[in-house]
C-alpha cells in the first residue's frame, strides 16, 4: 500500500499514524486556568527531548467538537506552567474519564475521583495517585495547524521531579514491575510494559572529541 496523506481525510491519516507509531507513552497533563480552575487531560503524542536542560514535549490537537484549542493549551498559554503525570494501569479508567471533552469550568480531577495537590515550583496541581510527576515551565509552543486535525507542540523545561518510593530505586532507576506504566496504541487499544528484554548498546566508533 502506497499512500499520499493529502489524498485522505485527516481522520484516516490519524488512524494510520496512531496505529503505526506505537507504543506511545501518555502525558497526563495538569494545568490551572487564570481563574484558578483545575484541568487534567491525557496526550499520547508525548516524549522526552533531552536531559540538559531536562525537557519534555507533548502535542495537543485542535478540539474536533468545536474546532477550538483544548483547555490545556489555553491554560499553558496563560500561565506558562504545567505538570506531566504518568498513567499507570490502576489509573487507566480515571485517565479515560479525563479524556472526555468537557466545558472549561468542569474539574476533571473531581469528575474522575482523583486528588489534586499543589505543585512545589509551579501552580499547576499534580495527581496524587500517580507515582511520577514532572513540573514544567513553558519553553515554547510551536503551532503546526489550527485546522481540525491539526495542533501544536508544547515544549516544557522540567523544574521539579517527584517519584514515589515504590517505583524509584537506588542509582535513579525505575522499577518497571512496580511502575505498571501503560502505553497508547490506537482506537481503544492500550499496552502494558511487562514483557521486557535487554540489549546492551554497542560502543561508539567515533574517537572522543573527534
Amino acid at each position: 500500500m502506497k499512500i499520499r496523506p493529502e489524498e485522505l481525510p485527516h481522520r484516516e491519516v490519524y488512524k494510520l499514524l496512531t496505529g503505526a507509531v506505537v507504543p506511545r507513552p501518555i502525558a497526563w497533563v495538569s494545568t490551572v486556568s487564570e481563574a484558578g480552575e483545575n484541568n487534567l487531560a491525557p496526550f499520547s503524542f508525548f516524549t522526552a527531548v533531552c536531559a540538559l536542560p531536562p525537557t519534555l514535549l507533548f502535542c495537543t490537537s485542535v478540539r474536533l467538537v468545536d474546532g477550538k484549542p483544548k483547555d490545556t493549551l489555553t491554560n499553558i498559554r496563560a500561565t506558562g506552567e504545567f505538570t506531566v503525570n504518568v498513567v499507570t494501569e490502576p489509573l487507566a479508567e480515571a485517565m479515560n474519564i479525563t479524556a472526555i471533552d468537557l466545558p472549561a469550568d468542569v474539574d476533571e480531577f473531581k469528575r474522575a475521583g482523583l486528588t489534586p495537590a499543589p505543585g512545589t515550583l509551579v501552580k499547576a496541581p499534580y495527581v496524587v495517585e500517580s507515582p511520577i510527576h514532572f513540573e514544567c515551565k513553558l519553553n515554547q509552543i510551536v503551532p503546526i495547524s489550527d485546522e481540525p486535525g491539526g495542533g501544536s507542540i508544547v515544549i516544557g523545561t522540567v523544574v521539579y521531579i517527584e517519584m514515589d518510593d515504590r517505583v524509584w530505586r537506588e542509582g535513579n532507576h525505575i522499577d518497571f514491575t512496580a511502575y505498571e506504566a501503560i502505553g497508547r496504541l490506537t482506537g481503544a487499544a492500550y499496552c502494558r510494559v511487562n514483557d521486557l528484554f535487554d540489549m546492551p548498546r554497542l560502543p561508539p566508533e567515533i574517537p572522543p572529541g573527534g
